[in-house]
């Protein structure tokens, strides 16, 4: 149940962080307010905005951190209890990479040679 609250918090919360990051302006864009473009007219005032958005993307950010260190621990505490409760491990197998067959015979012309140095032509 903790899990499940953690996982949903989680989610919120990146889809949260990834809606202000968008949501923000780069440092290039505040260079059109000096021209008049009335950003001292808005909602938060004209520094307000950056500081509210940017408090708060920080805020998230450490939610979500957290949030990933819990499931973290959460993850391999379960890990451990998988382990102690005595169920085997999972096991790779390997395949072959071609079957191997005593019934076919390889032949020394199947194979092939490198030239000797007596038959290598001489580049002049």
């Amino acid at each position: 149940m903790i899990e499940t609250v953690v996982v949903v918090v989680h989610l919120l919360v990146a889809i949260g962080l990834v809606g202000l990051i968008l949501i923000q302006q780069g440092k290039g864009a505040e260079t059109g307010a000096s021209f008049g473009s009335g950003a001292s007219g808005t909602v938060f005032g004209s520094q307000g905005s950056a500081t509210f958005l940017s408090r708060l993307t920080a805020v998230l950010a450490t939610v979500f951190f957290l949030t990933s260190l819990g499931l973290a621990f959460y993850a391999s505490h379960k890990a451990t209890e998988i382990r102690d409760a005595g169920l085997p491990a999972p096991v790779l197998e390997s395949v072959p990479v071609a079957p191997i067959s005593e019934d076919v015979p390889v032949l020394e012309e199947q194979v092939p040679q490198a030239p000797a140095a007596d038959d290598v032509p001489v580049v002049e």
